[in-house]
């Protein structure tokens, strides 16, 4: 690729109003970028949009749909599995073919700078844009969640945001934008309906209290699927890969007395992170070659 080649892919509070999301991507199409990946999910009431392009237009767009989802989605209306603070809850900017980290960072920042002050939302930079230390990891970003950040946002002064107002939007929170590496979504769906094996499992696994390094976990429960979730994030999948992580979760079920049904990858995969035999040895039920990221592009 001879030109910078940057992606987006941001993650929306909606995922029971179909019309809503195709309405939010309809933005992005409108911009000379491509719309890589749509992925509608109504256990977690949440959608991830992933598109690319050079990176004006990348940034043009992911201003386009942060628009759209400040319009569309009313968050006092929203109640998800996933934890989320915002309409469009986060915006990551992963730099691609010829660009560099320092090209995603500079996108972030500015696409974040509009959001704040022409929308009225107030932005929180993280990872690689972060402008504090203790802001690059997202989970503590977003820790108090929507109803949490409300109140903290007004009395407390590290809580202000790097862009917007120092008060949430009424309707749409606040968002994380921020610059990453590819990750990797990675659901895993347990044989059983109780949730505090999925939290001990998550806490057992994630890197923060000591499991697997790049390592992000949660453990949910999904009432229309009837089942405990454990939901990751592989940050880095080159220090830890996707079996490393099955197995991990699939060892401690086991011990926990349950064991994982099925997996899923939410949105897209760069190819060096599926092992060969993807399918069956993670048990992913709809995969499909489309959501490699190589594939797509």
């Amino acid at each position: 690729m001879d030109h910078p080649l940057v992606e987006s892919v941001p993650n929306f509070s909606e995922g029971r109003r179909r019309e809503v999301v195709e309405a939010i991507a309809a933005e992005a199409r409108a911009f000379p970028v491509r719309v890589l990946d749509l992925h509608v999910d109504p256990d977690h009431h949440r959608s991830v949009l992933t598109f690319a392009g050079p990176p004006r237009e990348v940034g043009e767009a992911a201003f386009a749909v942060a628009r759209k989802a400040v319009e569309l989605i009313d968050l006092t209306r929203h109640r998800g599995q996933h934890p989320r603070m915002g309409a469009i809850d986060v915006l990551p900017f992963v730099p691609l073919g010829g660009a560099r980290m320092e090209d995603a960072v500079d996108l972030a920042r500015r696409v974040g700078r509009r959001i704040g002050e022409e929308l009225g939302v107030p932005v929180y930079l993280y990872e690689a844009a972060a402008l504090r230390p203790e802001r690059r990891n997202l989970a503590d970003v977003r820790r108090p969640q929507f109803e949490g950040l409300r109140e903290e946002i007004a009395r407390r002064p590290e809580r202000a945001p790097d862009f917007g107002p120092c008060r949430l939007h009424p309707t749409a929170g606040a968002v994380a934008v921020g610059a990453r590496r590819p990750l990797v979504a990675f659901n895993m769906d347990l044989e059983t309906r109780d949730v505090s094996i999925a939290r001990k499992i998550a806490r057992k696994i994630r890197e923060r209290d000591g499991g697997l390094p790049g390592i992000k976990a949660l453990g949910l429960f999904l009432a229309e699927r009837g089942c405990a979730q454990v939901s990751v994030n592989v940050c880095d999948f080159a220090r830890t890969g996707l079996k490393e992580v099955f197995q991990a979760v699939e060892d401690e079920a086991r011990r926990l007395g349950t064991r994982v049904g099925s997996a899923e990858i939410v949105g897209l995969v760069p190819r060096e992170a599926l092992p060969f035999d993807a399918e069956h040895a993670l048990r992913l039920r709809g995969f499909s070659p489309f959501q490699i990221l190589e594939n797509r592009l």
